[in-house]
């Protein structure tokens, strides 16, 4: 089984300290990570009068659940795991996991709206936290099907935002908020997981299943 590789973490007294899970490693779970495209809904089934793409149409590994939700217009890195507790672990904003983006705004962001997002802004349900964030030169991904909407008359930039809250689509009306709408936004990291350090990358679409132990071990602090 291929592996993954796991990104530093920085460590953070302030975060509570959580129960050794490792014991439950034996008892055969299975944990795996999905590159989600856009367009496509971070669950198994959709009701709806006219379905979207759901994760079935991708994964058939049975038992396995969303630890979190990554929006359907949004891609990238998408933790499954059939173990209860590591699914809570990874979600619940208690847990305070940071989940890193990678995101494509409309405008060149400013070191105004920098400061800003990493200072907090002021959202409907209240002031975000503290935050990372930087601008960032246009990384390497895969193209977008279909591609974001263009403006000729209208640059775009880049910035990584790192958020540990669990609000609904958080990180668009935080650049919307100073002034930046998101064209694009791709998740790259989950805690010790980054898409973007796995060797050979995962195609949007694709999943591998992954040894667990280190998001057992997982903690900041």
């Amino acid at each position: 089984m291929s592996r993954v590789l796991f990104a530093a973490c920085r460590c953070q007294s302030t975060l509570m300290t959580l129960p050794d899970y490792t014991h439950l490693q034996s008892i055969g779970m299975t944990t795996l990570i999905f590159n989600k495209p856009y367009g496509v809904l971070s669950q198994f089934s959709d009701k709806s009068d006219k379905p979207r793409p759901t994760l079935a149409d991708y994964i058939d590994i049975p038992a396995v659940y969303p630890a979190g939700r990554l929006d359907y217009d949004s891609e990238g890195l998408l933790i499954l795991t059939s173990q209860g507790k590591l699914q809570a672990q990874i979600s619940s904003p208690r847990y305070k996991w940071p989940k890193q983006y990678w995101i494509q705004v409309e405008g060149i962001m400013d070191a105004a709206a920098v400061t800003a997002l990493a200072t907090g802004v002021e959202l409907k349900d209240g002031v975000t936290l503290p935050t990372e964030v930087a601008t960032i030169a246009s990384p390497a991904l895969w193209p977008r099907q279909p591609p974001i909407r263009y403006r000729a008359a209208i640059p775009t930039s880049w910035c990584q935002l790192t958020l540990r809250e669990g609000r609904n689509r958080q990180a668009r009306r935080m650049t919307a908020a100073v002034g930046f709408p998101t064209l694009r936004l791709v998740r790259v990291a989950m805690g010790p997981i980054a898409l973007n350090l796995m060797q050979p990358s995962l195609a949007p679409g694709a999943w591998q299943e992954i040894d667990e132990a280190p998001l057992w071990r997982y903690r900041e602090c």
